[in-house]
């Protein structure tokens, strides 16, 4: 597959935007990611592992371990994982909403008791989409700015056409963020604002000191990624130095800052709607939402029946009460 279009021309800067992803991931990660890549089958070109225990930020003893996983085909892909699964698993019905509504979420059971992978699938095609200055939504390249690991790899194609997507995600940071930077910044600000601007695409249980202990357990690499990208931009003319900081010279107008709004919005949406496919896809995975709520919300959840029977259409009240609970000022609008 080639770059995607908006794939940097430097080389240094392709460099620097890929560093972190062949930090070497944990043994239980290996071991999970060796696991997930058989049970999808010979469509499987790529594993990227992601989330608390790839950040090292605080995953609790029954946190999911998080992957995205890349194939070459849904249905071929699906097809393999409902062998390898216990249980009966949709595997049309996966491929096509996975087509429709990329990516899809699905929970897998590891080899070991209490060990369990949450996967994002896509294909090839569609994380290229996904991580390019135009995606349909804000989820997959909210996640792979971040620090991660590529920890599966099919051949040496899969691995630059995954390592590319990722460069591009986190070469584009800079355009969706401009609405939402302060006058002033360096490349701790810029992060933060980052992580900010992103955890509000979607509803989370976390409030905003998650995003301090992000910080604190990424800097090591994402600080000398954006510092790059943002020295490359002022070498460039898109941004101008101001001592150890930047600025921007041409700040968005009133419209563009209105209209990103309205897009992160429509983002909110399509994630939101992605729930849907949990009921379907996800086993178990009104329980996994709790104990998520419960884990990163700091507070205790008793469902009653009536909201474990119609969760669709009774956990609304409760939700809506959660994040009134955990608003607070907010340092993007």
């Amino acid at each position: 597959m080639p770059p995607p279009p908006d794939w940097p021309d430097d080389p240094a800067l392709c460099a620097a935007l890929a560093r972190g992803l062949d930090r070497p991931a944990g043994e239980d990660a290996r071991g999970l990611a060796d696991f997930l890549a058989r049970a999808f089958g010979p469509a499987t070109a790529a594993l990227i592992h992601y989330g608390s225990h790839a950040q090292d930020s605080g995953a609790a003893a029954g946190s999911a371990w998080d992957f995205f996983v890349i194939v070459d085909d849904y249905r071929a892909a699906y097809r393999a994982l409902a062998g390898a699964m216990p249980g009966r698993f949709p595997a049309g019905r996966a491929a096509f909403l996975n087509r429709i509504l990329p990516p899809n979420v699905l929970g897998v059971a590891g080899p070991r008791p209490r060990m369990t992978a949450k996967c994002c699938v896509l294909s090839q095609r569609d994380l290229a989409r996904a991580c390019s200055r135009a995606p349909a939504d804000h989820f997959v390249r909210a996640r792979l700015f971040q620090q991660i690991q590529l920890v599966w790899t099919r051949d040496a194609a899969s691995a630059r056409a995954v390592t590319d997507a990722v460069v591009s995600a986190r070469a584009s940071t800079l355009a969706w963020a401009r609405p939402f930077l302060p006058a002033r910044f360096d490349a701790a600000a810029f992060v933060r604002r980052l992580l900010e601007v992103s955890y509000r695409a979607e509803i989370r249980p976390e409030d905003d000191q998650r995003i301090d202990v992000l910080l604190v357990a990424q800097g090591g690499t994402l600080l000398p990624v954006y510092d790059d990208l943002l020295a490359h931009a002022a070498a460039r003319g898109r941004l101008r130095r101001d001592g150890d900081a930047y600025r921007d010279p041409h700040p968005p107008t009133a419209l563009a800052r209105a209209l990103a709004r309205v897009w992160f919005g429509a983002s909110l949406a399509r994630a939101t709607l992605r729930w849907a496919k949990y009921v379907a896809l996800y086993d178990d995975w009104l329980d996994y939402l709790v104990r998520k709520v419960e884990r990163r919300g700091g507070m205790a959840i008793e469902l009653s029946a009536r909201e474990r029977r119609w969760p669709l259409l009774f956990l609304w009240p409760r939700l809506f009460r959660f994040l009134t609970r955990r608003s607070g000022p907010r340092g993007a609008s």
